[in-house]
């Protein structure tokens, strides 16, 4: 197994796959758009033909979660008939999908880390058609197996962290402190991807490896705590701290609702493959070291 079929190019966790592929020894093949796009069905089924993957990391999809409420066919299209249609692809080539999946399936109301077996109960849009992927490329595919990550963020594109440090010359700012979930840095998280794909490579697939996974940083925070941490990161590269007055959620109203509590417990990855991410504390100064260097 060399050749690894990546959707999303550009966005965060496909460019941290970029990288750590090839390290590994794999050949990152990545599509995105105007070539590949799961609303366009026969680029999708091209570009499989043509670039003859040997397992498929899927991690293109509908991420806008607001706007996900106003056009929840959209986001349908992307998040479960296109894993629908990369299972099939899959299925029929005898070849192992990762599906990229997240904590927004659950609704954040247990109480305590959620665990692989818990009954996932989205709140909206998002994590409806997010959970209606997983279940798509499971039934496509025998060698599936379904990684659900959280709060992602990088160097690049568009998150919290760059959103963070591009207000910090602001006096003030209102964050809400009563959501909470886990940190990933999508490097660390591209990394996990590449040790499990090559753990596969090394054993075969095996039947343990099929079903879903919590993928995230071990352990977890709040977003106003995360964003006190981002910026005493950026404070040693000249930044501001501004001062970051804790709020609820209903105080910051938004159209989708998120989990108030979506903590997960990742321990079955590190039992299965042998992978753990590490602390966020530790990814975020990579992160903003990275963002500072010239």
């Amino acid at each position: 197994m060399r050749r690894i079929l990546v959707t999303g190019q550009g966005g965060q966790l496909a460019t941290g796959l970029e990288a750590s592929l090839p390290a590994r020894g794999f050949e990152a093949l990545l599509v995105g758009q105007p070539d590949f796009e799961f609303d366009k069905p026969e680029t999708v089924v091209a570009a499989f033909g043509s670039l003859r993957p040997e397992a498929v990391v899927n991690c293109a999809a509908w991420t806008a979660v607001d706007a996900a409420e106003d056009d929840e066919a959209g986001a349908f299209r992307a998040n479960a008939l296109g894993p629908a249609l990369l299972g099939r692809l899959c299925g029929e080539a005898g070849i192992p999908l990762i599906q990229i999946s997240t904590d927004y399936v659950y609704d954040g109301l247990k109480g305590s880390p959620y665990v692989e077996s818990d009954l996932p109960n989205p709140l909206g849009t998002y994590g409806r058609t997010k959970l209606a992927g997983e279940w798509a490329a499971l039934a496509g595919n025998p060698q599936t197996c379904v990684l659900r990550t959280a709060w992602v963020y990088s160097a690049v594109g568009r998150n919290f962290v760059k959103t963070m440090l591009g207000l910090s010359e602001r006096p003030e700012l209102r964050v809400v402190s009563d959501q909470y979930g886990h940190p990933t840095s999508a490097p660390d998280l591209a990394e996990a991807i590449a040790a499990i794909l090559a753990r596969v490579r090394e054993t075969g697939w095996r039947a343990e490896y099929r079903g879903v996974f919590h993928a995230t940083a071990p352990n977890a925070t709040n977003w106003h705590a995360f964003a006190e941490a981002i910026f005493a990161a950026g404070a040693a590269y000249g930044g501001k701290q501004p001062r970051v007055q804790a709020i609820a959620t209903h105080e910051y109203p938004v159209k989708a609702k998120r989990p108030a509590d979506g903590r997960m417990d990742p321990s079955k990855l590190q039992q299965t493959f042998g992978v753990s991410l590490p602390p966020w504390e530790n990814a975020l100064q990579r992160i903003v070291k990275a963002l500072n260097s010239p």
